[in-house]
């Protein structure tokens, strides 16, 4: 089970300070069942750096208060805090602040949609178009809405190699096609989809276009103006954020008449006995206090991957992810989903017969973190013929020596599974 050297042909970035990159991470420097950590799931969640971590801080140490309306110096410091995130949410994206809508996460952003945008526009006929490869959040909200008003959903096929059959998506889209689902990077395949060409033929059929960010975000410069989608969601937590923060940008001539989502305090400007009005955007989608210190945080983890730079991190895990894949490609017995090019360190696979349950409470035995499951992709494992994979998902953090790492775990598997 040998790997790679370090004399490959694949050659890091040479300006990308690895090292004190880790250092920025508090968690990276502690020991797993008396192993050093090898955190290779960040598809689920990413680590912190210090930064984001004081950033949360230093508002609940300094300036937390309730937002908007408040007339005390607190008020007014935490309502600069959490619109000045917004600024840079928006900014970061090529977008507006008044269309960026601070969510939970992914999930709730295209629930938000799926029950503000979907409920007033999908009627009985109608045909909502996703992929195979969907995350389960971006396909149980459609099939409830289409269940409640008479749609039909529709798939575009997946490629054996993880690529969208454009082919099929070509032949599904059609006059009754009234949206468009579809995520910008596989979490399972880690395929990169043409979402501007997907985005354009959606626009010229007449059907509004949906993009997941989630696992797009954290690795890539978005451009939502460049990509022409009219709607976008993404989460913090997997871009070095905290928990609970994402957002979704929405094209505004569909926000402003869309009807809100939620009611309660902060989305009205007037409430009266017979009736309310909703506040302008992006309050119109906020009902309640919203998570002040998670989008301090979102902000401070967004001016952190800009300082570092996304092109340097995207140079750097192109690297990372070349040198995983021949790796891994080099056990014997493995099999790994999905591209060999054009992805991002998403790699799922399966290793002989070890459910990947097992292999990965023996990796994690070793220090050496990853997932297992059906990802939420249950549709793609049935098209893929597996119950489960495991994988392992890399970020601006991890390096060779941790591919290694798994490697080597992964031959601990094979000898109390007798895999020749």
């Amino acid at each position: 089970m040998e790997t790679p050297d370090s004399t490959s042909d694949h050659t890091p970035a040479a300006d990308y300070d690895i090292e004190r990159i880790r250092a920025d991470f508090p968690i990276l420097g502690r020991l797993v069942h008396g192993f050093p950590l090898v955190y290779l799931d960040s598809a689920a969640s990413s680590q912190k750096p210090y930064s984001v971590i004081q950033a949360v801080d230093a508002y609940y140490s300094e300036i937390h208060a309730n937002v908007h309306r408040g007339a005390h110096e607190l008020s007014i410091r935490a309502t600069e805090a959490y619109e000045g995130a917004r600024e840079v949410v928006a900014d970061h994206i090529g977008a507006a602040p008044a269309e960026v809508i601070f969510v939970r996460g992914t999930t709730e952003a295209i629930n938000l949609v799926a029950w503000t945008w979907g409920a007033a526009h999908v009627a009985e006929g109608d045909e909502i178009l996703l992929t195979k490869m969907e995350h389960h959040s971006n396909m149980v909200p459609w099939q409830i809405l289409a269940g409640r008003a008479g749609a039909v959903v529709k798939y575009v096929d997946v490629r054996p190699d993880g690529s969208l059959v454009m082919e099929d998506y070509d032949r599904l889209l059609s006059d009754r096609t009234c949206l468009v689902a579809v995520t910008h990077v596989s979490n399972t395949l880690g395929v990169v989809n043409p979402v501007a060409e997907i985005a354009r033929k959606a626009r010229e059929a007449g059907a509004v276009c949906l993009v997941d960010g989630a696992q797009a975000a954290p690795h890539m410069q978005v451009d939502v103006q460049a990509i022409g989608c009219d709607f976008y969601a993404f989460s913090g937590h997997k871009m070095l954020a905290p928990t609970g923060i994402g957002a979704l940008w929405g094209r505004r001539e569909l926000l402003e008449h869309m009807p809100p989502w939620q009611g309660g305090g902060e989305m009205i400007s007037e409430v009266r006995l017979d009736g309310f009005t909703a506040a302008p955007l992006p309050h119109k989608y906020e009902a309640g206090t919203p998570n002040i210190a998670g989008a301090v945080g979102f902000a401070e983890a967004i001016r952190y991957l800009q300082r570092t730079g996304l092109e340097r991190i995207h140079a750097w895990e192109r690297d990372l992810t070349a040198y995983a894949l021949d790796s891994l490609g080099a056990v014997e017995g493995l099999e790994i989903y999905g591209p060999k090019e054009d992805r991002v360190g998403v790699i799922s696979f399966r290793y002989a017969d070890i459910h990947a349950h097992d292999l990965a409470t023996i990796l994690d035995q070793k220090g050496v973190a990853i997932r297992a499951g059906h990802h939420c992709n249950q549709p793609l494992m049935n098209h893929l013929g597996v119950d489960a994979t495991a994988r392992a998902s890399l970020y601006l953090y991890n390096t060779r020596s941790e591919i290694d790492a798994l490697v080597d775990a992964l031959g601990l598997a094979a000898k109390l599974f007798g895999v020749a």
